[in-house]
């Protein structure tokens, strides 16, 4: 638990639990992630879930499914909680990573939340608890947060958390409808 914030795997059993957070989230995500749109479904969240176990077997990438206190996130996203999803007084609030694809002795951390915990340190919290977890691991000596340049919101976490802005450079992956096609990248080293 990292400052009213808990991390947890995301496990196959959570298909709906995912495609419900997404597909609550959908206008709020679709302009910074290719992946959110209309068309997601529970068999796109229930490929997502077994990705993120067959990635975390393979120590390619760990995904977690935030889990944030009923205060910090606001008001629970659908209204009910599935039970063992979150514990009592908390809610699924969105999902965080480390993965492991900027080059030897780094990991990347990404996050997004619903719409229901924006603004309110839920996102900040995650990446700070992911960037304490990676720079504790043998062989990591730095963590970044990659985000499209005109998403300002995902921008403000790496500032709070003490990350160096290092780079601007061109997408390296499909781009979302809001995306100006340029990244910002902030690092942090121990």
């Amino acid at each position: 638990m990292h400052k009213n914030v808990e991390l947890r795997r995301w496990r196959e059993t959570d298909a709906e639990l995912c495609f419900r957070l997404v597909n609550e989230s959908v206008e709020h995500l679709r302009p910074w992630m290719p992946w959110a749109t209309p068309d997601y479904g529970l068999a796109d969240a229930a490929d997502y879930v077994r990705r993120c176990e067959a990635e975390w077997a393979a120590g390619t990438a760990f995904q977690y499914l935030i889990v944030a206190d009923s205060v910090s996130a606001g008001s629970s996203p659908s209204g009910s909680v599935p039970t063992g999803s979150a514990p009592a007084g908390s809610v699924p609030a969105g999902s965080a990573g480390l993965m492991a694809r900027i080059g030897p002795g780094g990991l990347e951390i990404g996050y997004w939340v619903h719409p229901a915990s924006t603004g309110r340190g839920v996102a900040t919290a995650a990446a700070a608890a992911l960037t304490e977890a990676a720079l504790a691991l043998p062989g990591i000596d730095h963590a970044e947060i990659h985000h499209d340049q005109l998403n300002v919101a995902s921008g403000r976490v790496p500032a709070k958390l003490g990350y160096a802005h290092v780079e601007t450079r061109e997408h390296r992956f499909e781009l979302a409808p809001g995306d100006s096609g340029k990244t910002e990248i902030w690092r942090i080293t121990r």
